[in-house]
């Protein structure tokens, strides 16, 4: 069970719930979604300083992360190990690597997570009624707004981010490909592109404009076994050249391929440093 306090934050919010076993102010909100016609925690990470008097004015850049119940807490975890989020964006923060940034958690809706997550119909698994097309509008329509209204946001691509491991990865390329131009640091870990037979790499052929930054990785032992474990490698490598190839140059594609990594995460709470200093982090 989480260590948890309800209480009325500073953004004027009743029933607001503090995580009490997190780094830093880390703030759960029950969301009602109108698109996905369900409910869920926004976990919303506040940077240090963020309520004191001088930093009233500031406004943050945020970075949107899927699967939110595996960032900051083990206890509510999937595999019962989380990412780290809330440790190591305090560290990188106060290290100055980064700058203060609010890190935000959109829980996944539970059993509906394949459907929310997979923007194709799938055969592997038999997925015929997907709602990730709704994905974008959903964090666009709902969650962006929500944020705005009640946290001090900054604006534009360059303040946003968003990214997810697994199927919350492939939603989080999705939304990037089909809504250009809103979504500027992408963060995408172990990716399942071979969802729905691999629509979504034949999808991003066809895309012109991706994010100014892009952090792109996947472990050598992802599947367990030596041809899907290649397969996947060789999925994330082919992505890759094709983000190469509309202009995104070592400066704005970072590609890991992580050698004996899992799919698990651990791995993605071991890379995460590296992304978050690459996608937020000062550039020389």
């Amino acid at each position: 069970m989480e260590d948890i306090q309800q209480t009325e934050s500073s953004a004027g919010l009743r029933g607001v719930i503090r995580a009490q076993s997190a780094i830093g102010d880390l703030r759960l909100h029950e969301f009602h979604s109108r698109i996905f016609r369900n409910t869920r925690f926004l976990r919303v990470w506040l940077p240090p300083g963020y309520d004191e008097p001088a930093n009233a004015g500031r406004h943050y850049p945020v970075l949107y992360l899927n699967d939110g119940q595996n960032l900051f807490e083990a206890a509510i975890s999937f595999t019962g190990v989380e990412w780290q989020v809330d440790e190591t964006a305090d560290r990188l923060i106060r290290d100055g690597v980064v700058p203060p940034l609010i890190v935000v958690g959109l829980d996944h809706g539970g059993k509906d997570r394949l459907r929310e997550y997979m923007p194709h119909r799938s055969l592997h698994p038999v997925i015929l009624r997907v709602h990730g097309t709704r994905y974008p509008a959903f964090l666009f329509k709902e969650v962006f707004p929500f944020m705005t209204h009640h946290y001090r946001v900054a604006g534009g691509p360059e303040n946003t981010g968003l990214g997810g491991s697994s199927l919350g990865a492939l939603i989080a390329l999705y939304t990037a490909a089909v809504r250009p131009g809103v979504i500027g640091r992408l963060l995408l870990e172990s990716p399942s592109l071979w969802a729905s037979n691999r629509q979504l790499i034949r999808q991003s052929r066809g895309v012109r404009r991706w994010p100014e930054k892009i952090f792109l990785a996947t472990g050598t032992a992802e599947a367990g076994r030596k041809d899907k474990d290649q397969s996947m490698v060789d999925d994330v490598r082919e992505l890759a050249a094709i983000l190469g190839r509309t202009g995104l140059d070592d400066s704005r594609l970072r590609l890991v391929v992580d050698d004996g990594a899992a799919h698990h995460e651990a791995a993605w709470a071991h890379r995460f440093p590296q992304a978050l200093a690459f996608l937020f982090g000062k550039q020389d």
